[in-house]
């Protein structure tokens, strides 16, 4: 692209307040875009700034013509309204797939996004070019937000591919494997069995003894253990929690959503935490920013 345009995919990241779980994720994406050579442009917001603001930042980043992907660090700080700061970014640069005509027609059959949320679309990744049947299987997600739970539901019924390198499924059997995938942009339809576990439900650990593909994405450190698990289950650790470590460099380290150390001795293969969802959703984001790049250069 830099050779024939002259021109170089940009993305812009939105960032408000200093919770440390976003804070590590821009970081990466900051390294992420750096590597492959995308620019980069970060605009922090202080938590007590306005929505005004925080939508003022947006639409600059709208306007400017070197950004073609743009996206807000969520969650935001709880004051504000989601909803309306996400409408102000503009459809065509909504990489992280947030907008509301992206989930929209993610949910519609017949219908596709521009963009799908990264997150879920790097766990289906992870799923397919681990060859992990999908069609018929019974899948369970912990967690209903709309940045992974409700995409990730979603998805697991209609499982859209895309094309980069990627580090597969970690697996306690081996380690990292490195594959290409197909350059062609291809749209292929997987039916399973989804069901959501939340805050309400009853015997969530009944339910996820059942999920041959279990997607964990509560926010919650070690809330499923070994015990929750069907012996052979495929299972994807979205939680990334911060906990207090006194011997680390930065007074803390990162855990997932399930007690690996259970889940490994059942589960036929697991993504750890670090270094599992986490590069997934940066490599879809990465992917993202480049089709819209493709799309604003108009070029095939």
């Amino acid at each position: 692209m830099k050779e024939s345009t002259g021109k170089v995919p940009g993305l812009a990241v939105v960032l408000v307040g200093q919770r440390q779980d976003s804070l590590a994720y821009v970081r990466k994406k900051i390294m992420a875009c750096h590597e492959v050579g995308f620019r980069f442009s970060l605009a922090e917001l202080p938590e007590s700034c306005t929505e005004e603001e925080i939508c003022d930042a947006l639409s600059n980043y709208n306007k400017d013509a070197s950004i073609h992907g743009i996206l807000v660090q969520l969650p935001l700080p709880q004051h504000f309204d989601e909803g309306k700061i996400l409408n102000v970014l503009s459809l065509e640069k909504d990489v992280d797939g947030f907008h509301p005509l992206n989930i929209g027609n993610l949910a519609i059959q017949g219908r596709e996004p521009l963009f799908i949320p990264c997150t879920p679309k790097g766990c289906i990744e992870l799923l397919l070019r681990s060859d992990v049947e999908i069609a018929g299987k019974r899948a369970v997600v912990i967690g209903r937000s709309n940045i992974v739970g409700l995409p990730a539901f979603l998805l697991l019924q209609v499982i859209h591919l895309s094309h980069i390198a990627v580090n597969l499924l970690h697996s306690y059997k081996s380690n990292f494997l490195q594959i290409s995938i197909p350059h062609e942009h291809c749209l292929q339809r997987h039916h399973a069995t989804v069901s959501i576990v939340h805050a309400y439900s009853e015997n969530p650990e009944m339910i996820t003894r059942e999920a041959d593909i279990l997607v964990a994405a509560a926010g919650v450190p070690n809330l499923v253990r070994g015990s929750w698990l069907k012996p052979g289950a495929v299972v994807l650790d979205v939680g990334i929690n911060p906990i207090e470590d006194l011997e680390s460099e930065n007074g803390y380290r990162l855990i997932g959503d399930v007690c690996f150390d259970e889940a490994v001795k059942i589960a036929s293969a697991i993504t750890p935490v670090p270094g599992g969802v986490g590069p997934m959703t940066v490599a879809m984001l990465l992917q993202n920013t480049l089709e819209a790049a493709k799309r604003a250069l108009h070029l095939t």
